[in-house]
């Protein structure tokens, strides 16, 4: 049956864009893209809060694909803004001509796949059905915002917002009352700014977090210009690492080091700032004890900045091991609890009651407030896929494919749904590395097989059931070697009431995951099977295919 399109892409974050261009360009293919935003950019559209940040460096978050864009576009600070990490966005669509293949203001509904025909149909709130062989969904992890449901919330009389959807013209906090209710990574950006800007803020945290210092600065002219000669030699490196970006190499196992190494390795990586300071020992993420020495350190800070001893010890972690939930990276969060106009408020033994008209209700007490912001997160990973009301073969929901947990292959493919790539999908290294090496690699990968499929005449390509449970078990045999599952993360789902609490990225490092793809096309696309029976178990895999 003649489709509407080759490929039809979801989302325009930097996935999207990527895939866009590469599908159009390098494998000559019709693409319709959607996006519910009225631009691109994905997660830096819609998450425009105050003091929103990348934690990852801005020379590295950027794409590698291109010499000439990493050429021409010059990075402000160490740490790009969000309004600056959009203006990029904007810039490499621009360059690229991807907006012409993107329908804007535009949501998804449903996909469903036609076992006779061969063909998926995307369809949009608008009732406008697009048929096509291949579907890649480019919606990113953290983009299905949370939003709790706290009895009363529609009763409050304020101006209520998500970080995750926050309004295109911003917020004027001047001479208001602001509740925040939140406190992991945009409530620990927002916050301080929040902070200089109201006359009072009120904080609810359930749980303390650990956050580093990001100690952000400009860059200049000159170092931009040596970033840029040897950016070619850096981009390589960085795909020999666990993460995709640069990190000064651990000195040792924490548990076999001198005192006082240790204590000068963590003094020199604060004062360095960012996510790195997790890296300065072999064993932080695998031995509790281990592990033990990197909190207590960060406690210890916590207690020198927090001038008064009750608040530093309501915002002091100490029911998790730090980096098991993600590393936030700040600008004077602790710092922002010795100002006047700020109150903070434990809701771990007492929780939020509801919401009154005025405010949060936390023990019988209402918080009134002006402004409520909910800094509540998001259904990382599983959670944007599942919003997109999904159906593969003989019309099974992918709701209910996962009902015990996102399950894939190689966070890239879904048994039971045919010609479906979901770029950063459950089961991917995504969330745990910089996401645009993530991104290259995953649409670069998905390109060269479509161009294999191509040349053999092939149409159709599934995970097999097989392949899926045995890289289902190695993601989590990999995450039970780490402290990763002792924390209740949303890397587990735990922040969303009735998820299942399965570890969902792949631990074992961006290294070692790009290396098994290319194993795994250069055997023939072992773990997948094709052609007209992808569904029966006969079906056999793409052996001796070239790759690109």
């Amino acid at each position: 049956m003649k489709t509407d399109v080759d490929v039809v892409v979801v989302g325009a974050g930097f996935a999207g864009i990527y895939a866009t261009h590469l599908l159009r360009n390098k494998n000559g293919l019709s693409v319709q893209g959607f996006e519910k935003g009225s631009g691109v950019g994905g997660t830096w559209f819609w998450n425009r809060y105050p003091g929103a940040r990348c934690d990852a460096e801005s020379i590295v978050y950027s794409y590698s694909f291109d010499d000439e864009i990493q050429q021409e576009w010059t990075w402000s600070e160490r740490w790009a803004t969000q309004p600056e990490i959009l203006n990029y966005a904007n810039f490499v669509a621009d360059k690229l001509g991807v907006r012409e293949s993107y329908a804007f203001n535009t949501e998804v509904t449903s996909i469903e796949w036609d076992d006779a025909a061969g063909l998926w149909t995307t369809t949009t709130a608008e009732g406008r059905s697009t048929t096509s062989r291949f579907v890649i969904t480019a919606v990113g992890c953290l983009s299905a915002a949370q939003m709790p449901q706290f009895e009363g919330l529609q009763d409050f009389q304020g101006e209520l917002y998500h970080t995750g959807s926050w309004p295109h013209e911003g917020v004027d906090f001047a001479g208001k009352k602001v509740a925040v209710i939140g406190t992991g990574s945009s409530g620990i950006q927002a916050i301080p700014v929040i902070a200089q800007q109201a006359d009072q803020v009120t904080i609810f945290q359930r749980t303390p977090n650990y956050t580093v210092p990001a100690r952000n600065r400009t860059l200049g002219v000159d170092e931009m210009a040596l970033v840029k000669a040897v950016y070619p030699t850096l981009r390589e490196k960085l795909k020999q690492t666990p993460a995709g970006v640069m990190v000064k190499p651990p000195i040792g196992s924490a548990l076999k080091l001198p005192a006082e190494e240790i204590r000068a390795e963590l003094d020199s990586r604060w004062a360095q700032g960012g996510p790195t300071f997790m890296n300065a020992f072999t064993d932080t993420m695998s031995d509790r004890q281990a592990n033990e020495i990197t909190a207590e350190y960060v406690r210890e800070k916590i207690a020198e900045i927090v001038k008064d001893p009750e608040r530093a010890e309501l915002i002091t972690p100490k029911s998790y091991p730090v980096g098991t939930k993600r590393i936030c990276v700040d600008t004077d969060y602790y710092e922002t609890y010795n100002r006047p106009n700020v109150e903070l408020v434990d809701v771990r033994e007492h929780r939020i009651e509801r919401i009154g008209a005025k405010g949060p209700v936390v023990n019988g007490q209402e918080y009134e407030c002006d402004i409520l912001v909910m800094a509540t997160g998001y259904d990382a990973i599983t959670g944007p896929l599942l919003r997109l009301g999904i159906k593969g073969r003989e019309g099974l929901p992918l709701k209910e494919a996962w009902d015990e947990g996102g399950k894939s292959y190689l966070g890239l493919s879904v048994a039971g749904f045919p010609n479906l790539f979901t770029v950063t999908g459950p089961g991917s290294p995504s969330v745990l590395t910089n996401m645009i090496p993530s991104i290259e690699q995953h649409v670069e990968w998905i390109s060269t097989l479509l161009s294999d499929l191509e040349e053999r005449g092939i149409e159709r390509i599934e995970a097999s059931a097989e392949a899926q449970e045995e890289w289902v078990a190695k993601v989590n045999a990999i995450a039970a070697q780490t402290l990763y599952p002792e924390a209740a993360s949303w890397y587990m789902g735990s922040n969303i009431p009735g998820k299942p609490r399965v570890f969902m990225p792949y631990a074992g490092g961006l290294h070692t995951y790009r290396q098994l793809c290319d194993e795994i096309a250069a055997a023939g696309y072992t773990g997948f099977t094709l052609g007209e029976d992808a569904e029966s178990s006969a079906a056999k895999p793409l052996v001796g295919v070239a790759t690109a």
